[in-house]
């Protein structure tokens, strides 16, 4: 499934053998939202039992909307009281993934660390003597342009994208990509300097200024990090930051 629900081993709505109570036409509602990798949140009164789903473009305007939201950046399931109540919020988020434009040696040590954290992770590079299993052991490669790569990832909002070639051929037709699927986080390897003349031929192509401003470059937090390896550390520090806290702090 390309969704994981986080459920506890006693979860309210799971009893010890193992019948589940919760109605099947709210699992189906469920499994419908994780097919199309839209979050889903099933809150239970643990006193009676009581159950309702909430949908993604629900949580804007649902009255627990703070709870809400931070269980889903959270990704994880738990209980919480609200006006002397005990609920419990079962939260279903789409498996990050994580796209890395680039097959290069930044990438051989980004690709391991994401995966040990979660994320599906897929390296695009049309350079064959780069995207080699040999140098990508376990990891899925796609050793295509991006125009013929990219849209079977179905890349979406649960994405973060990585470029890294150095290669306007490669790298700014892959950007354009994840403005238009609305990636979490686009990131971008080179300096200041070439960050700009990199924002004046996307905007040459179409790309706006907010478009541009999406763009975490040069990529990573500000580590002091200068292998490819610790590299790889700063870029999944940052990815990490702007899915798991508040928008505000994640700037």
């Amino acid at each position: 499934m390309e969704c994981r629900p986080v459920l506890r081993r006693y979860h309210p709505c799971v009893r010890r053998e193992s019948r589940v109570i919760v109605k099947l036409e709210t699992l189906a509602e469920v499994n419908v939202e994780r097919a199309a990798r839209r979050p889903v949140i099933l809150i239970t009164d643990t006193a009676n039992g009581e159950q309702r789903l909430v949908k993604a473009k629900d949580i804007a305007s649902d009255a627990l909307r703070a709870e809400l939201t931070k269980q889903l950046r959270m990704g994880k399931s738990g209980s919480i009281e609200v006006e002397g109540k005990k609920l419990f919020l079962n939260v279903y988020a789409p498996t990050a993934k994580l796209v890395i434009i680039g097959a290069v040696h930044i990438s051989q040590a980004l690709a391991p660390l994401a995966r040990s954290l979660g994320y599906d992770v897929t390296v695009v590079d049309p350079r064959t003597a780069f995207a080699s299993p040999e140098r990508f052991p376990d990891v899925p490669l796609v050793a295509e342009w991006p125009d013929v790569a990219l849209p079977p990832l179905k890349v979406d909002h649960y994405t973060a994208f990585v470029a890294v070639t150095h290669d306007p051929k490669i790298d700014d037709p892959a950007l354009l990509h994840a403005f238009e699927r609305d990636c979490f986080y686009i990131g971008a390897l080179g300096s200041r300097k070439t960050h700009a003349k990199r924002g004046d031929r996307l905007k040459a192509q179409g790309a706006t200024d907010a478009d541009i401003a999406r763009i975490h470059a040069p990529i990573g937090l500000n580590i002091g990090a200068v292998s490819p390896s610790e590299i790889a550390v700063s870029i999944m520090a940052e990815i990490t930051a702007q899915l798991r806290l508040p928008k505000e702090s994640a700037a």
